[in-house]
């Protein structure tokens, strides 16, 4: 609903990460392991970085005319393919998620 009156307003709260907080909450609380919330707060920085393929494709693909749900399929295959290369290149460099 905020989207449709302003969208820098609704892109900001959208973009904080309320997800990646609860998770990390819920996995000190379940295990005390600081340890484990460093990894997952490191795994879940090397993923964000992949995934802004689809913010950056999609807008792309619609200025060019594409058909809304077309441009949505071929950012999200975009945007695994990125995951698929960030994890290729992290593990050949020897960087653990």
């Amino acid at each position: 609903e905020i989207a449709k009156k302003n969208t820098f307003l609704s892109g900001l709260i959208v973009s904080i990460p309320l997800v990646s907080v609860l998770s990390m909450i819920w996995l000190y609380i379940e295990t005390n392991d600081i340890v484990k919330v460093k990894a997952l707060s490191n795994g879940i920085f090397w993923m964000v970085i992949p995934s802004m393929a689809l913010f950056i494709s999609l807008p792309i693909l619609l200025n060019y005319g594409i058909n809304f749900y077309l441009s949505l399929m071929i950012s999200i295959i975009i945007t695994i393919s990125c995951y698929g290369l960030t994890i290729f290149t992290l593990t050949h460099y020897g960087i653990k998620l």
